[in-house]
């Protein structure tokens, strides 16, 4: 009787109370076309791991503009030219104070970066590095955002 319960419970009860996903979106900031291609990967705030510039979405704003401000915000990117359409999406677990996490999918949008700029909203709370796809593949700990980087 038991396991029936479980089973009951894991295969049909529990996915109805899920939750969906979040959603952000994200700025693979790039510089050129072709082989000499370079990423530009940021650290995180609070672990000071590679990442990429990424929020949450923005009134008055559609995925890719939202995209485009957190590159402004988290990356220093003033002008750049977003793609229209992602180049793929990840998942992660976003941490939340107290222990607590939340899934999240991250739509990834390319941006050619036309300008960047040393004085940024977040400039004091982040580093940031322009690294080959390949080298930044390596950097990332999400494994999904790791085959976007290689593939780019």
């Amino acid at each position: 009787m038991a396991s029936q319960i479980r089973s009951v419970w894991t295969e049909y009860v529990q996915p109805m109370l899920k939750r969906p996903d979040r959603v952000q979106f994200a700025a693979l900031c790039y510089d050129v076309e072709g082989p000499h291609r370079k990423v530009l990967l940021i650290t995180s705030r609070d672990t000071g791991r590679w990442i990429i510039p990424k929020g949450w979405p923005m009134d008055g704003k559609d995925s890719a503009g939202a995209a485009l401000t957190e590159a402004w915000e988290e990356a220093g990117v003033r002008v750049g030219i977003p793609a229209d359409e992602p180049v793929g999406s990840y998942s992660y677990e976003k941490g939340l104070k107290g222990d607590w996490s939340i899934p999240v999918t991250t739509m990834v949008y390319p941006v050619r970066v036309v300008s960047l700029e040393e004085d940024y909203p977040e400039a004091h709370q982040r580093s940031r590095k322009w690294v080959t796809p390949q080298e930044a593949a390596t950097m990332v700990d999400e494994p999904e955002l790791r085959d976007i980087l290689a593939q780019f």
